[in-house]
């Protein structure tokens, strides 16, 4: 069951969302970003500069969120994103270290 943000329980965090959340080169480009800063990190959604209307940006974190990769809190009238770090390690070791070190994040 997701929490009401739309936050899945950890147990809930599946392969499948997530490599459709991370097939978006945007996508990867902000969890590339989150995985290479310490962690715990919270960056609002706009600071990662993505090309792309508010409302594309607004559904680019919602497959984000949805797929247990972040999560959201609301920040006055925004939403900052910490990456679920401990989370996608437990559930898939490794994944997030070759996301960070890929050198073609948001070129495609």
């Amino acid at each position: 069951m997701t929490d009401s943000d739309g936050h899945p329980e950890p147990e809930q965090i599946a392969l499948g969302p997530i490599l459709a959340a991370l097939a978006d080169p945007l996508r990867r480009r902000v969890i590339a970003e989150l995985a290479r800063a310490p962690d715990g990190t919270e960056r609002t959604c706009a600071s990662f500069n993505l090309p792309v209307t508010k409302s594309t940006l607004t559904h680019h974190f919602k497959v984000l969120r949805e797929s247990g990769l972040v999560r959201q809190v609301d920040r006055g009238n925004s939403r900052a994103a910490c990456l679920r770090r401990a989370d996608i390690e437990a559930k898939l070791p490794g994944l997030l270290s070759l996301v960070a070190a890929d050198e073609t994040t948001g070129q495609g």
